[in-house]
């Protein structure tokens, strides 16, 4: 048996889908966020429930003895020489399934039989592109993996029996700095954890970046990539970053160019972008997006000051906490007010309302004695009339009652893995 951490956040959406011939299973997601791992687990668990193993068949096309598996042929005389003759539903599983070309007729072939079920992983610029998604409409489920929540962090550690602090506020300055590629855990020094995170910047570098042809200058390319990473949860106009970039180049620099760049960092599982949504027009906001980092692990490698800006890092955990919860995730405006995040919860149609915010009460008051920062986050939620659940997280330890409104030590909340409903 291997000796991994359960995800069950991810797993309990897939065990639905583990029997199901008629889709292909995609596992997506930045570089090393775990979805080896996670498709080892439910090889594991086939195990557990007493599937034959000859009728599982587990390929990782980036090592031995399969580096050399370039061409749909070879990978066809691989898979069906280890499933001759086997009965039964066919359980096969292949990592970084993008080395070979045209794996797409492949795999859509198999599928098309009736009797394998199919868990693909690989590399995202290939994965997230559109490309797949023509190729295979209709034919696949997507898992999409994100990095450890704080709950996860926390778990796995434990797991693990790595030290874990007795003051969890220690915990989750560890879990901001450190960032949640899983296998940041078996390192017991920051410095270590940094070279594995430089090492997965690497890897998206050369094999998901570098050779992708829409970079015609690299140079302004790094440009985009460091504003994007350094500003993560600002606001950022296409418009407002061309004319920065075209002044400081001292060139025209287009917006398609810019859009293209920040596509490409999206692809690679780099950032993510969040749009905004205006609640009384229920119509979707172009312009002025914000852009999250898949793990803060990226900006704290690339900048010596450890400071944490709280406002924007405990919005990107919050972010990437209901991404990793199946949320549809956008930033509310309402008239002139704006809310953090709108979550909606397509399994049911439903909405929730959540602000951000390291504290309600920072000392500074109005003439009535109202607290500023309270009024900043309460005012928003308020003018919202519908029934769906608000929340206000911060990591206050006192906690406010005000309209019906969930307050939440944010930690706490992260802890309890705590769905917003």
């Amino acid at each position: 048996m291997l000796n991994l951490y359960k995800r069950e956040l991810y797993l309990k959406k897939i065990r639905p889908f583990i029997n199901v011939t008629s889709l292909i299973k995609v596992l997506s997601g930045v570089r090393r966020s775990g979805k080896s791992s996670i498709m080892e687990l439910i090889v594991e668990e086939l195990l557990t429930n007493n599937i034959n193993k000859d009728n599982i068949l587990y390929l990782n096309l980036d090592k031995r003895p399969y580096i050399g598996v370039k061409t749909i042929s070879k990978l066809e005389e691989i898979i069906d020489n280890y499933f001759k003759n086997k009965e039964g539903i066919k359980y096969l599983f292949i990592d970084e399934v993008q080395n070979v070309k045209d794996f797409e007729l492949l795999v859509n072939a198999y599928r098309e039989e009736n009797d394998y079920s199919i868990f693909i992983t690989g590399s995202n610029s290939y994965m997230l592109s559109g490309e797949l998604v023509t190729k295979l409409t209709g034919r696949y489920v997507e898992f999409k993996i994100n990095t450890l929540s704080f709950y996860e962090y926390i778990e796995m550690k434990k797991f693990y029996s790595k030290n874990i602090s007795s003051d969890i506020n220690k915990e989750f300055t560890n879990y901001i700095l450190e960032g949640g590629f899983p296998l940041t855990i078996s390192f017991d020094d920051i410095e270590s954890k940094r070279i594995y995170v430089e090492s997965i910047v690497n890897e998206i570098f050369e094999k998901d970046i570098k050779r992708n042809k829409k970079i015609r200058n690299k140079a302004l390319f790094k440009q985009v990539e460091t504003y994007i990473i350094n500003n993560f949860g600002s606001r950022t106009s296409i418009n407002s970053l061309s004319s920065y970039l075209s002044k400081i180049n001292k060139k025209n620099i287009s917006k398609n160019t810019i859009y293209n760049y920040l596509s490409i960092l999206e692809n690679a599982k780099i950032i993510s972008r969040c749009s905004r949504f205006d609640l009384k027009s229920k119509k979707s906001l172009s312009g002025e997006e914000k852009y999250y980092l898949t793990d803060l692990s990226f900006y704290f490698l690339r900048n010596t000051n450890q400071k944490i800006n709280y406002g924007p890092v405990l919005e990107n955990i919050v972010y990437n906490y209901a991404l990793s919860k199946g949320y549809d995730v956008s930033i509310g405006k309402f008239n002139k007010l704006e809310v953090d995040f709108i979550l909606h919860n397509r399994a049911n149609s439903s909405y929730a309302y959540v602000q951000v915010s390291r504290t309600i009460d920072n000392g500074i008051y109005d003439e009535k004695g109202n607290s500023l920062v309270e009024e900043r986050e309460y005012r928003p939620l308020e003018n919202i009339k519908d029934n769906y659940p608000k929340y206000v997280l911060t990591l206050d330890s006192l906690l406010e009652k005000r309209n019906g409104i969930i307050h939440d030590n944010l930690i706490n909340f992260l802890l309890e893995n705590k769905d917003f409903d």
